[in-house]
């Protein structure tokens, strides 16, 4: 039987967003899950509540709160973890050029790069400068790569995937979804997550 999927929304500004990227593929492939990757804009959700920056800016608690989890969390996890300036990054090109890499199975590669980049070295995600250098390291032509992701087809293909996440309800990142329609919200969700995928796969196996 084919292995139950898993939407993975994130934006690439999202600190939490950085965490699951890291780690979820070795715990899809454990649970015998496959996964679409699907990134996408908060910006526009965000200033669907009226909000002009992160939550994270606008509510200082909860800002200090997040930075020290993200500490301890990449601490246990043992990755690299750099707070960027300027916080949150502009990642409008990053998500236009991870959209290119879905049919050709190096959006993953690409995502876990800019997120490294971004939170392991503090690098801006938004120069065309990084973006290149990921590109070239992945093997790809990064001129043809980002004039496709500046077309206009592929601008519109950014911004219906935020309507669509909007249309689903997301507000917030990491976001997953399971194959019937169940979300879960955050990294500390994706196990969770990732249960609920396999349960719900066999559920449907059963004789009616």
């Amino acid at each position: 039987m084919p292995r139950p999927i898993l939407e993975f929304w994130y934006d690439f500004a999202s600190t939490y967003s950085y965490l699951t990227a890291m780690r979820i593929e070795a715990a899809a492939e454990e649970a015998g899950v496959g996964l679409l990757w699907r990134p996408f804009l908060l910006g526009p959700i965000f200033s669907a509540q009226g909000w002009t920056s992160s939550p994270f800016n606008l509510f200082p608690g909860k800002g200090r709160y997040m930075w020290r989890d993200m500490e301890r969390e990449a601490a246990r996890l043992n990755i690299p973890f750099v707070k960027p300036d300027p916080f949150p990054q502009n990642s409008l090109l990053a998500a236009r050029v991870a959209l290119l890499g879905g049919d050709a199975g190096w959006t993953p590669a690409f995502t876990r790069a800019i997120f490294t980049a971004e939170f392991g070295k503090g690098r801006n995600i938004g120069d065309p400068v990084l973006l290149t250098e990921i590109l070239t390291g992945l093997g790809q032509d990064p001129k043809a790569v980002l004039s496709e992701a500046e077309s206009e087809a592929n601008k519109m293909r950014l911004r219906r995937m935020s309507e669509e996440a909007q249309s689903r309800g997301i507000f917030g990142a990491p976001t997953f979804f399971a194959e019937d329609g169940e979300m879960f919200w955050g990294n500390d969700r994706l196990e969770r997550a990732l249960e609920w995928a396999v349960a719900r796969a066999h559920r449907s196996e059963l004789p009616v």
